[in-house]
């Protein structure tokens, strides 16, 4: 390490040659310091451990790394043992001082030490991403990406997205000034109506209010924010189990304790709708619920229209809140209306709830962040007002936490939201999307049947989405991971997308394998 003092063109060097330690100062390049240097080289070597380095009108010290400060020798004369004089100390704390300046690493610690700052866990779906991008096999097959592919294993730029995205390109309006607080109002205002249908009464009664976010995810976290803040119910969060994992996360970071309620059931690969209404009759009055609209993530299980109506009378006889999650509007069946029918059966009841919508999967822009927080208000009296006072506090929080969301994304959602024919061809994308999914699906059971895999595979046609929980224990994961270069998660989700005409048998024949083995 290399410690030079520059100020006024100084070389400075310690002296120990009686009980106080004196300084002296030669200018650089001086004739009688290099003369003094000659006859007196132990003056210049008075740190243990040091070597000199020279530049043109510059000497420096290099301190080696295993020094933590320079020894320096007091000589005390043999005929008076003397304490060290105040002018002595004063001189060594000066010393100390500038080590300190010129050399913190040498002398300081860390404010955040390893029993303070652990290491994290990396994040297991970007791990198991980065295995699947080291590993050199011409057979592997990622089925851990929560993002859509097509035929040949590729990600898909929707067709309707390329229009959009010319016709923002081609626009000499566009500009990239701050989008307001609340979002970009074209986007907000028909994604609103995207979730809760154009003709709710929600929307008509001005009891709704919407803020663009960083897509799924940063609506997520504001709606964990604002219940943190001003809901006056009980602040346990009950989350499905499983469920997406940021979930937990997320809630927790902002203060609220969590809970589960039971929901994928391992004999049947379905529901466990009993263990779910008794958790909604046990758990205390005013609790949270978040809940999946549809395509749940990670199981592709989610409850019938004849459930949901037994759901929602739950939660209202026990005042409990929905928080909606949905990722996958029109990516489920192809049908959007179908996939926002949750959300909207609760909204015609009359609950006061939040939604958080993303258009990560549904337009394919994963890396744009397209997404959107609404809250909505039971109808009441002062229910407008109500809202605009959520509205508000919402706007405060999103101000500190990111102040304006991103623009680009949002306008290519809302140029599609805005133009009938656009839409129209969103519908048709989408259909494609959840049409291939479908049919690895019904694909993938009649090879596993074929082959007379042991077990039942009729829950992989049973469940919807983009996801399978396909019931494979973690040592069967590991084993297709190591033998046949199949990644997926430790819990047996796979994503369908990741599956085609192209690997589908090779899956099948995998999956057989293993599971004969340790059957």
């Amino acid at each position: 390490m290399k410690l030079g003092l520059t100020c006024y063109g100084m070389m400075r060097y310690f002296r120990s040659d009686s009980n106080i330690f004196k300084q002296t100062s030669y200018p650089l390049g001086s004739s009688e310091k290099r003369a003094r240097e000659l006859q007196e080289p132990q003056r210049y070597n008075s740190f243990k451990g040091a070597s000199h380095l020279s530049s043109p009108g510059l000497r420096l010290f290099r301190i080696h790394p295993q020094v933590h400060r320079p020894q320096l020798k007091r000589h005390t004369p043999t005929h008076n043992k003397t304490a060290p004089t105040s002018s002595s100390s004063s001189s060594i704390s000066r010393l100390n001082s500038i080590v300190r300046h010129i050399s913190p690493k040498m002398v300081s610690t860390t404010n955040f030490p390893a029993e303070v700052v652990p290491q994290a866990p990396e994040d297991p779906l970007f791990g198991l991403a980065r295995a699947y991008k080291a590993d050199n096999s011409p057979n592997k097959i990622d089925l851990g990406i929560g993002a859509y592919r097509d035929e040949n294993a590729k990600p898909w730029v929707l067709p309707v997205v390329k229009k959009a995205d010319e016709i923002l390109r081609n626009d000499p309006e566009l500009n990239h000034e701050y989008a307001p607080i609340a979002g970009i109002a074209s986007f907000t205002s028909k994604a609103a109506e995207l979730v809760f249908g154009a003709d709710s009464a929600a929307i008509s009664e001005k009891r709704s209010t919407t803020l663009q976010t960083i897509s799924g995810t940063g609506a997520v976290h504001l709606g964990a924010l604002f219940l943190a803040r001003f809901y006056k119910g009980n602040h346990t969060v009950y989350l499905s189990n499983p469920t997406w994992a940021n979930h937990h996360q997320i809630f927790k970071n902002v203060g609220h304790s969590i809970d589960t309620y039971p929901y994928f059931h391992k004999e049947t690969k379905g529901l466990d709708f009993e263990g779910f209404k008794q958790t909604l009759k046990s758990a205390p009055e005013g609790s949270v619920f978040v809940l999946h609209a549809c395509a749940h993530n990670p199981t592709g299980v989610d409850p019938t229209q004849e459930q949901w109506t037994e759901i929602a009378a739950l939660m209202k006889e026990r005042n409990h809140f929905p928080f909606f999650d949905t990722a996958y509007q029109g990516f489920a069946s192809g049908d959007l209306v179908r996939d926002a029918w949750a959300i909207r059966y609760f909204v015609e009841q009359g609950f006061e709830l939040v939604v958080a919508q993303s258009f990560a999967k549904n337009f394919g822009l994963y890396g744009e962040r397209a997404g959107c927080f609404h809250a909505v208000t039971a109808p009441a009296g002062d229910a407008s007002n109500t809202i605009t006072r959520i509205g508000s506090q919402l706007a405060i929080l999103q101000r500190s936490e990111i102040s304006n969301p991103p623009l680009y994304g949002a306008r290519i959602v809302s140029t599609v939201l805005n133009d009938r024919d656009l839409f129209a061809e969103w519908e048709e994308n989408l259909r494609t999307m959840s049409g291939r999914i479908i049919s690895m699906r019904d694909t993938l059971r009649a090879k596993l049947e074929e082959l007379q895999t042991p077990g039942t595979w009729n829950h992989i046609t049973d469940q919807i989405g983009m996801f399978s929980f396909t019931g494979l224990s973690e040592s069967q994961v590991m084993k297709l991971r190591e033998e046949f270069h199949i990644y997926m998660t430790k819990n047996g989700r796979i994503s369908m997308a990741g599956l085609n005409d192209n690997n589908v048998d090779y899956f099948a024949k995998a999956v057989d394998k293993v599971v004969r083995e340790s059957a």
